[in-house]
Formats: C-alpha cells, structure tokens, sequence
C-alpha cells in the first residue's frame, strides 16, 4: 500500500527531524510511505482573518493538487473525530481491502486547513483535545501509522 503525508511548512527542530527520518524507515517494512512538503503561505506579523483565510486557500489548491489520485484522504484538524490506535489500524487494513491502494494524511499550516481540503477528504482526524506544537504532529501521526502497522502485522511494538 502507499501512505502519503501532506505536511503544509518545513520540520526546524534537528531532533523532529530525526525522529521523523527513523518512524520513515520504519514504516518501510509495511508500506511505501511518502512525505509531500509544502511552503507555508507568508503572513504578516499579525494577520487579519481574511489574510489567513486567503492564505489557507492557497495552501489548500497545493494540498490537492498533491493528493494522489483515488486515495482514501484523512485531514487533520481540531474538529476531527478522535481514534484509538486499533481503530486507525482496522482503518489502514481496510482500505486495500475496499480496493484502494493509496491513503494519503493531511497536516495544514498552524492556521488549520481550507474548508475544501477538509471536504475532500473521507475522514477528518482529532489527535487530541490537547493543544500540541504544529511540528510535532507530524512525528505522532508518523508513529501512529507505524503503530497501526503494528497492530495489523501482530508486531509486539503494541502492547
């Protein structure tokens, strides 16, 4: 199966890196998993609500036009349903079976994502309640996609 992950903005941190670059080769053993990065649009200092909407529509013609084709897309973002790790793996096995042979994970700029990215999507994901830096969310969805991998592969990672 391929995974794609969309990310809108580039990993700063050394150690993001790092982590991310290990839960890649990881994910080797069960997939063919892809990062797509794409710029942030620039804001100013302090934008207007219409700044960062225009902004999010901008990002958001990039993020489809990177979507490959027929994949089962899942969005991240606040208003998302909530999944434990089973379910997410029961997900992932899924959709092969439904005859898809792409899923494809969407990470929006720290302002979210546009409302059409969200619509094209079969899913919209929650990784919490919580409140956590944009950039780590992309190591936890990398690990919960190993994680689910896991699950699915009777791997003892699980526990």
């Amino acid at each position: 199966m391929n995974v794609t992950l969309i990310c809108v903005g580039r990993l700063k941190e050394d150690y993001l890196r790092a982590a991310c670059a290990e839960y890649q080769k990881r994910l080797q053993a069960f997939c063919r998993f892809n990062v797509e990065e794409l710029e942030a649009e620039k804001l100013t200092d302090a934008p207007s609500e219409a700044e960062i909407a225009a902004a999010l529509e901008k990002e958001g013609d990039r993020i489809l036009a990177k979507l490959p084709k027929g994949a089962y897309a899942v969005a991240l973002c606040i208003e998302g349903k909530q999944q434990s790790s089973e379910e997410l793996a029961s997900l992932l096995a899924d959709i092969p079976v439904q005859g898809n042979g792409s899923a494809a994970f969407v990470i929006g700029s720290s302002y979210g994502l546009s409302d059409k990215v969200k619509r094209a999507a079969q899913l919209k994901l929650s990784m919490s309640k919580m409140t956590f830096p944009h950039q780590l969310a992309r190591v936890m969805l990398m690990e919960q996609v190993y994680r689910a991998y896991s699950i699915i592969n009777n791997r003892k990672y699980h526990k």
